[in-house]
């Protein structure tokens, strides 16, 4: 009887180890490339970027030398957006820019325009 039990105790066991879940997710890379207008010569570093799907997940980033932010995100519907500013000696600048209805697939370039909108504020010294 014991021997029994012992048999059964493993095979359960057994049965239970040979059940395992792999959950993976998906993810796919996306770039978000900010338009700035042409009368802006600044820096394009450190501006503040989001995409938010279509369950109000964020996923936040930073520009690039270059203007660029760099995500990875799952397969989804997006909208872009970003808001900042920037500081030089005389002037406060203001960046808005907005996208939705961004669809990220495998099939997809997945390279994002977010053109900004820009204003110019003096800085009195």
């Amino acid at each position: 009887m014991t021997h029994r039990l012992l048999y059964i105790i493993i095979g359960v066991g057994t049965l239970l180890c040979a059940c395992g879940y792999d959950e993976t997710l998906d993810v796919l890379q996306v770039q978000v490339q900010l338009g700035f207008p042409s009368v802006y010569d600044g820096s394009r570093d450190g501006i503040r970027v989001e995409l938010t799907d279509a369950t109000a997940s964020t996923f936040v980033d930073s520009t690039d030398a270059h203007g660029m932010a760099h995500f990875v995100v799952p397969p989804g519907i997006y909208a872009a957006s970003s808001s900042s500013q920037k500081l030089t000696t005389d002037y406060r600048y203001l960046f808005n820019g907005t996208k939705s209805r961004i669809v990220v697939a495998s099939d997809s370039a997945n390279r994002i325009h977010l053109p900004l909108t820009m204003s110019r504020k003096r800085i009195v010294h």
